[in-house]
């Protein structure tokens, strides 16, 4: 004879899981001391700034290509006033970059090469906003998690000589548990914090790879009826110069 569940009490069955576990996670924080409480905020503070960053980047990010494509065929015809209202309607640092360039396409070239390095560098600032926070988290939370570690074993030890060394696995498990709650809840926090700064730095690179694409395009879109031939921007070499 086999039994089917119903829906109703699948339903029930997930409701008890989700209670149970619940209950389990209220008492390993209570278990763990006031510093999982730390950790705890440590790891909401880490999840709200991925998501925050992961979606300005998912908004920031457009197709290069496709977007310089369309406005070379207006800016071949001239048709600034057009190429501007594109840029306006597109989000992100790229076609703000762009939009400041086209703004000044009467200036001579060094100038616009100026003027796309500065509407650029004051992109970059937006791009790593709240970066520092995750990489802190990643840092301090095993810090944290260590911390516990020592206090825990710290009141176990205290137990123990309380009890004139005659203390039983009872009377120390509280502050081991403690010892061992707050590193592992440390380290939970910590790495997922430290994978989420490594890919959002890479979605930084990856956006500053497209603004200097975008600003070498547009330049060269804007005065190659004006100076053919003209050299493309070399911002390796700016950058070498620079430190010098």
């Amino acid at each position: 004879m086999t039994f089917s569940r119903t829906p109703r009490t699948s339903f029930k069955f997930a409701l008890a899981g989700a209670f149970a576990y619940k209950s389990r996670m209220l008492d390993y924080m209570q278990k763990g001391g006031p510093l999982m409480w730390l950790i705890l905020f440590c790891s909401v503070i880490s999840a709200a700034v991925f998501a925050e960053r992961l979606t300005y980047f998912h908004r920031a990010t457009i197709r290069v290509g496709e977007f310089m494509r369309g406005l070379a065929n207006l800016i071949q015809r001239r048709n600034f006033a057009e190429a501007l209202h594109e840029c306006a309607g597109t989000p992100g640092p790229v076609a703000r970059v762009i939009h400041a360039a086209i703004i000044r396409h009467d200036s001579p070239r060094p100038e616009l090469k100026e003027i796309v390095q500065e509407a650029g560098q004051l992109e970059v600032p937006n791009l790593e906003r709240n970066l520092s926070i995750l990489a802190t988290i990643s840092f301090v939370t095993p810090l944290i998690g260590l911390l516990g570690t020592v206090t825990g074993l710290i009141e176990a030890f205290v137990t123990i000589s309380s009890h004139s060394g005659l203390a039983t696995s009872t009377d120390i498990s509280t502050g081991i548990y403690q010892s061992l709650l707050t590193t592992a809840a440390g380290l939970v926090v910590a790495i997922p914090s430290s994978v989420a700064y490594s890919y959002l730095s890479s979605r930084v690179n990856s956006l500053m790879h497209d603004l200097e694409r975008g600003g070498i395009e547009i330049v060269n879109l804007i005065t190659e009826k004006r100076e053919p031939g003209a050299a493309i921007i070399d911002f390796e070499m700016q950058k070498i110069e620079g430190r010098r």
